[in-house]
């Protein structure tokens, strides 16, 4: 009863780092390789891994580890559908395994071998019902996880998934605020130059366009000279 006592603080304190690590400003990597450092710990697992889904190639990607394994850290790419972390995300629901070398499913059998990795346990990241990866825990001995584990690496599955998603709407935002004062930019150095030069809209446009390729420097960074060029008195190009 003791031990249930103490692994359930585990796991409490683990969901609690887990959660100011999201709050925190720290970048995604970081983040994720805390997720699944915390994880391996509470788990007792030797490998925790994080996949992310690349929608666009239908695969899965490793993109967190706590293992300093170099054979392991390989880069690596599944299909959705290949192996067991492809199945855990086309059919969105979690998946234990008790003996990995056991499982038809399993697609890198010599790894696991090298590496000693026995029993699996496989939690697709969801946001919405929409899956974004997959996690695994692995221990080194044969295993059967129990429904608190099952509920805790859910848990953890969810506040990842929660963490990829809103780092890539705040990459979002702010590409698309970037834009918005790039365009700004642009329509007030156009301005300027058909001030000082006659131009019609479209001219003063080219006339930018131009100055940037010939450059080789952004729209913006050619905007930002005229318009500080103006300001000082000067004349813009």
């Amino acid at each position: 009863m003791l031990y249930k006592k103490t692994s359930y603080k585990k796991q409490i304190q683990a969901l609690s780092e887990i959660s100011q690590a999201i709050s925190s400003d720290q970048y995604l990597d970081d983040i994720l390789k805390l997720i699944v450092t915390v994880t391996a710990n509470v788990m007792d697992s030797k490998i925790c891994s994080l996949w992310i889904l690349d929608e666009k190639d239908k695969a899965l990607k490793i993109r967190a580890t706590q293992t300093m394994s170099e054979e392991y850290l390989k880069e690596r790419t599944l299909k959705l559908g290949e192996g067991i972390v492809g199945y855990v995300a086309q059919e969105n629901k979690p998946l234990a395994i008790l003996d990995v070398l056991k499982e038809p499913r399993y697609k890198e059998k010599e790894l696991a071998k090298k590496e000693g990795l026995v029993s699996m346990l496989s939690v697709p990241l969801t946001v919405k019902d929409k899956v974004i990866g997959v996690i695994n825990c692995y221990t080194s001995y044969p295993h059967e996880f129990t429904e608190t584990e099952r509920a805790v690496l859910t848990a953890v599955a969810s506040q990842a998934a929660i963490c990829i998603e809103n780092t890539e709407l705040m990459v979002k935002t702010k590409v698309i605020q970037e834009e918005l004062e790039t365009r700004k930019l642009v329509e007030r150095a156009k301005g300027a130059l058909m001030k000082h030069h006659d131009l019609s809209e479209d001219d003063a446009f080219k006339r930018i366009r131009k100055a940037s390729m010939d450059s080789r420097k952004t729209m913006r960074e050619i905007a930002e000279a005229i318009l500080l060029t103006e300001k000082m008195g000067g004349y813009p190009f």
